[in-house]
């Protein structure tokens, strides 16, 4: 089967489809004169909390900023500790740095890459703040007893949904189950701007005011500044963009979970292990991701016919040059240690054509 070269992500026919939308949307910015913090942030608020079930949102400038300031907003600072996973984007620990915080991580399952409750449990000292469960590659932690954990020991948990918009836990989108959620709208995510951007989701409205106080300089009104705070305000050309295409996500999602299905159906050989889907979840896939004891090899021929791949991550967290001086070696993860050997991303937005999704399980197979 030939399709010409698949390429991981391909950014213009998501564009083309939606050109006029997105056109027009600029157009109302440029035209109002109005740049930041205007009408379009403050309607793709309204719209985005509406789409999750959530009671606010706050838009900020990126998905790093938007888990700092929930963490700050959480009362996380200098000498506490959030524990989070060793696999994930590295943003996701940088961001309990920048809010003061020690990030300590925690093993994962192997099923799911998604930490355990039972190995967040023993990751809690008397230091800690908060739990960060990261919702990898738009499949859902679970949840349920997460949440049991975090009600036992007293502490908030912050969810990072960076890659998961759309997903679903047991029925309910995720986002809207913890008292404040982390999204990214990095251009790669499911609801992607043309830059960088991002959103904190808000459940416990407790939490609003501070949270825009922080992300426009601790400033409770113009030039009164009552806290330190940041400058992370989401622009009204991403703003008016997103709003454009928060309409679509549903159908997005959908598509999603159709090529995936593909996947499913056309690598159940057992040429690779995809992650797959457990039962009280329903993944957005943001990432199709499959495990080959022969990971690297695989991905050179699949670049060699002109498919894309990437690794996300290759190397986990506590064994990161930069977290060196948390004093983390081989063997403290060890289900965290293996998957990021075998892990390899496949294609997957919802322009990819079913013709392409099976060329690409068809050089999977043939990889062997």
């Amino acid at each position: 089967m030939t399709t010409g070269p698949v390429p991981f992500v391909d950014f213009r026919p998501h564009v083309a489809a939606h050109r006029a939308e997105i056109d027009a949307a600029i157009a109302r910015v440029l035209d109002s004169g109005w740049f930041i913090l205007g009408p379009e942030c403050e309607a793709f608020e309204r719209e985005l909390a509406a789409h999750f079930g959530v009671a606010d949102a706050v838009a900020v400038a990126n998905g790093t900023e938007a888990l700092q300031l929930a963490l700050e907003a959480l009362g996380v600072g200098p000498g506490d500790e959030v524990v989070t996973s060793p696999v994930t984007a590295a943003f996701s620990a940088i961001a309990i740095e920048r809010a003061g915080g020690t990030p300590v991580f925690a093993d994962v399952d192997p099923a799911t890459v998604a930490v355990t409750p039972e190995s967040v449990e023993k990751a809690i000292t008397p230091r800690t703040k908060a739990l960060m469960p990261v919702h990898l590659y738009g499949h859902p932690v679970d949840l349920d007893p997460m949440l049991d954990l975090a009600q036992r020991k007293g502490l908030p948990l912050l969810e990072d949904a960076c890659q998961a918009h759309g997903a679903r836990y047991k029925g309910r989108k995720v986002g809207s189950l913890g008292p404040l959620a982390g999204l990214s709208f990095y251009p790669t995510k499911n609801l992607g701007a043309f830059g960088d951007g991002g959103a904190v989701l808000v459940s416990d409205t407790r939490y609003s005011e501070r949270l825009r106080r922080l992300r426009n300089g601790g400033q409770s009104r113009r030039y009164y500044h009552d806290e330190p705070g940041i400058n992370s305000r989401l622009d009204e050309l991403h703003c008016a963009v997103l709003r454009a295409k928060l309409p679509h996500l549903d159908a997005w999602t959908a598509r999603r979970r159709a090529i995936a299905a593909i996947y499913d159906r056309e690598l159940a050989d057992g040429a690779v292990r995809p992650l797959g889907e457990q039962p009280y979840a329903q993944s957005c896939y943001h990432l199709y991701v499959v495990r080959s004891p022969r990971r690297d090899a695989l991905a050179q021929e699949l670049h060699d016919k002109g498919i894309g791949t990437l690794i996300h991550y290759p190397v986990p967290l506590h064994l990161q040059k930069m977290y060196a001086r948390l004093g983390g070696k081989v063997g403290d993860f060890p289900n965290a240690e293996q998957v990021v050997g075998e892990i390899l991303s496949l294609p997957m937005y919802p322009e990819l054509t079913d013709a392409q999704a099976l060329a690409v399980a068809a050089a999977v197979r043939e990889s062997r």
